[in-house]
């Protein structure tokens, strides 16, 4: 009886490092496989994210998380960031139309004269940054 409890001692304080090295390796290896986007933060706090899914996009899901040597989650997280990352920026691109854009270019460098609000504007501005200087 002894000898057991022994054993399961020493096993017990042996699995948090047998862990920690797997999730290394697995670390290592699925970072070696494909760049991820998402970067793990030690002291960063966690939120959860639920969907529910039809079984064949789960199925599809599994596949392509598969073929990059993912988890899962992993899969699932990298592709909602690239996605968000690209919706935003998109969002943050201004498209001009051909006769916007030599409109924009002609008020660069040909500005108007500044009318009353817009000297009104600087005048507080120069108020304001000298009172906080």
């Amino acid at each position: 009886m002894e000898t057991r409890s022994k054993q399961t001692r020493k096993s017990s304080k042996n699995a948090p490092q047998k862990q920690v090295h797997e999730e290394v390796q697995t670390s290592y290896r699925t970072s070696r496989a494909v760049p991820s986007v998402v970067k793990k933060q030690p002291n960063e706090s966690k939120a959860r994210l639920e969907a529910r899914i039809n079984a064949s996009v789960l199925a599809q899901i599994k596949r392509a998380a598969e073929i990059q040597g993912r988890s899962i989650t992993d899969f699932v997280v990298n592709a909602a960031l690239a996605a968000a990352t690209k919706a935003i920026e998109d969002n943050h691109i201004v498209q001009l139309s051909l006769e916007g854009q030599t409109a924009f270019a002609d008020a660069l460098l040909n500005p108007p004269e500044p009318n009353a609000a817009l000297r009104r504007a600087f005048e507080r501005h120069d108020q304001l940054v000298v009172k906080n200087s």
